[in-house]
C-alpha cells in the first residue's frame, strides 16, 4: 500500500462516524434555521441522499448565492453554446436554490447537496449517473470524491479559490486534504497564488490551471439599463444614493452610524440598505427603526419620502440593478470577519465601491479594484463615514472611479473561454453521451 494510506483510512472512518454523531444536531439545526426561514425545513430528505435525483450529464455543484452566480456563465454556455443536457445544479443554502431559480427557471434541475457519508452519497450517484462534475471554488468533501473516484467520474474544482487563511486550516489536516486533491482531474485556479496553495497542499501540479475569475465573466442582466432607470426615478433624482450591499449581523450598526453622519453634510441622502439573508430583513428594518431612521421597503413599491432615509432593498435577485442605479456602493461581510463578498457586480456596472478590512475572499479582487482606482478600503466601521463623506464631496473621482471599475472588468473577461478549453475532453464526451 503506498505510504499513508491506512492513516487516510483511519482518519476518513473516524470522520465519517463523527458525521453519524452529529447528524441529529445538523437536523436541529436545519430545523431551528427554518423558524426565520421555512425552506430549511423542507426537501430534507434530500440532505439524506432520498427521494429522486434526476439524471445528468454534468452535476454542479454551488454551495450558495456567490457560487452560483459564479457558476452562471459557464451554465448558460453549456446549455445554449454546448447544447449539453440535463444538467443538475446543487446548493447547500435555499438562498441560493432560489438565486438559480431567478437566473434559470426549470432549465437546470435543483438539489441540495447530500450530507457527506458513503450511503447518501451512494444513492444521490446511483440516481444521478454524472459524467463529470464540477465543483466551484472550494468545496472538498472526502465521502463524497472517494466514492466518485471508485466509479472514475471525472471531477474538477473550477473558479477555486484558497486564502491563506484556509490553506492554514488545511495544512493541519495533512495526506486527510492531499488525498481529495490528488483525486482531481483539474483545478482551475482564479489566481497564481490560488494555485500554489493547492498545490502545497497536494495537488498535483500537472493538474492545477490558472484560468481566472469566472466572475469577471458574468453578463449584466437582460433588462438592467431599464430596471435602473425604473429605480432612479422611484428615489428621484436629487439625492444621493449608496447601497450597502450583503450585509450581516453587526454590520448594520456600522452603516446606519455612517449613514447618520453622512446625513449631517447631506441631509436628503439615501441609504439602500440590502441585508445578505432575507429572514433578517424584518429585523434589520427593526432595528434601523429602532435607532431612529425611517424606513420605506422595495416591497411597498413607492418612492421614499423626503424623511425617509433609510430604503430595505428586502427581495431576492435585485441587488444588481440597485447596485447599477446608486452613485457609490459599499460592500458587506467587511466589516465583520465575513471574508466579504464580491464587489466585481458594482464595478462592473461603473459603482465606485467602499469596502472593509475583511476580505479574505476577495482578497486579489479588491487589491486590483484599489490599485486601479475603483475602490476604496476603509479600516473599520468608524473610518466609513468620513470615506463616504469625501467621496460624495467629489463629484469627478466618482465619475474617475466608476470608468476605472468598469475597464478593470472588460480587461479581466476571459476565464470562462480557458476553462472552457481546460474541460474540453470531459465536455466532448458529455456532449456525446446521452443518458
Amino acid at each position: 500500500m503506498p505510504q499513508g494510506y491506512w492513516g487516510m483510512v483511519v482518519s476518513l472512518t473516524l470522520y465519517t462516524w463523527l458525521w453519524r454523531l452529529i447528524l441529529p444536531l445538523v437536523l436541529v439545526r436545519l430545523w431551528w434555521r427554518g423558524r426565520l426561514q421555512p425552506a430549511y425545513r423542507q426537501r430534507i430528505g434530500e440532505r439524506l441522499g432520498l427521494g429522486r435525483a434526476p439524471r445528468a450529464q454534468i452535476w454542479i455543484h454551488a454551495v450558495s448565492v456567490g457560487e452560483v452566480q459564479a457558476a452562471e456563465p459557464l451554465i448558460r454556455w453549456l446549455l445554449d453554446t454546448a447544447a449539453i443536457s440535463p444538467i443538475l445544479v446543487t446548493t447547500t443554502t435555499p438562498t441560493g436554490a432560489e438565486r438559480l431559480r431567478l437566473l434559470f427557471a426549470n432549465r437546470v434541475s435543483h438539489r441540495y447537496l447530500p450530507f457527506d457519508l458513503p450511503e447518501t452519497g451512494a444513492r444521490f450517484l446511483d440516481q444521478v449517473q454524472p459524467r463529470l462534475v464540477l465543483i466551484m471554488e472550494t468545496e472538498l468533501w472526502p465521502n463524497l470524491l472517494v466514492e466518485l473516484k471508485r466509479r472514475a467520474i471525472p471531477v474538477a474544482l473550477v473558479n477555486a479559490r484558497l486564502s491563506e487563511r484556509s490553506a492554514r486550516g488545511y495544512r493541519r489536516l495533512g495526506r486527510f486534504i492531499a488525498e481529495p486533491l490528488g483525486s482531481l482531474a483539474l483545478i482551475a485556479a482564479q489566481s497564481p497564488a490560488d494555485a500554489e496553495r493547492f498545490i502545497a497542499l497536494g495537488a498535483p501540479r500537472d493538474r492545477v490551471q490558472v484560468i481566472g475569475n469566472l466572475k469577471f465573466d458574468r453578463n449584466e442582466p437582460p433588462n438592467l439599463a431599464q430596471d435602473m432607470q425604473h429605480i432612479q426615478a422611484l428615489w428621484g433624482d436629487r439625492r444621493p444614493v449608496w447601497v450597502a450591499a450583503s450585509t450581516h449581523e453587526g454590520e448594520e450598526e456600522q452603516v446606519l452610524a455612517a449613514h447618520r453622519h453622512l446625513l449631517a453634510h447631506y441631509p436628503h441622502a439615501l441609504l439602500v440598505l440590502v441585508p445578505r439573508h432575507p429572514e433578517r430583513f424584518d429585523r434589520v428594518a427593526q432595528l434601523s427603526e429602532r435607532l431612529g431612521f425611517q424606513v420605506v421597503r422595495h416591497t411597498q413599491g413607492r418612492s421614499p419620502a423626503a424623511q425617509e432615509t433609510v430604503y430595505l432593498g428586502d427581495t431576492m435577485g435585485e441587488l444588481p440593478t440597485l447596485l447599477a442605479a446608486a452613485d457609490l456602493a459599499f460592500i458587506g461581510g467587511s466589516l465583520v470577519p465575513k471574508g466579504g463578498h464580491n464587489p466585481l457586480e458594482a464595478a462592473g456596472a461603473g459603482v465606485p465601491v467602499l469596502i472593509g478590512p475583511h476580505t479574505f475572499n476577495v482578497s486579489a479582487i479588491v487589491q486590483s479594484l484599489v490599485a486601479a482606482g475603483a475602490c476604496v478600503q476603509v479600516t473599520d466601521g468608524s473610518s466609513l463615514a468620513p470615506a463616504l463623506e469625501g467621496l460624495f464631496a467629489d463629484p469627478q473621482r466618482l465619475v474617475r472611479m466608476g470608468a476605472a471599475g468598469r475597464e478593470l472588468v472588460r480587461r479581466n473577461r476571459g476565464a470562462l473561454d480557458q476553462l472552457i478549453a481546460a474541460l474540453g475532453p470531459w465536455l466532448a464526451d458529455c456532449s456525446r453521451g446521452v443518458h
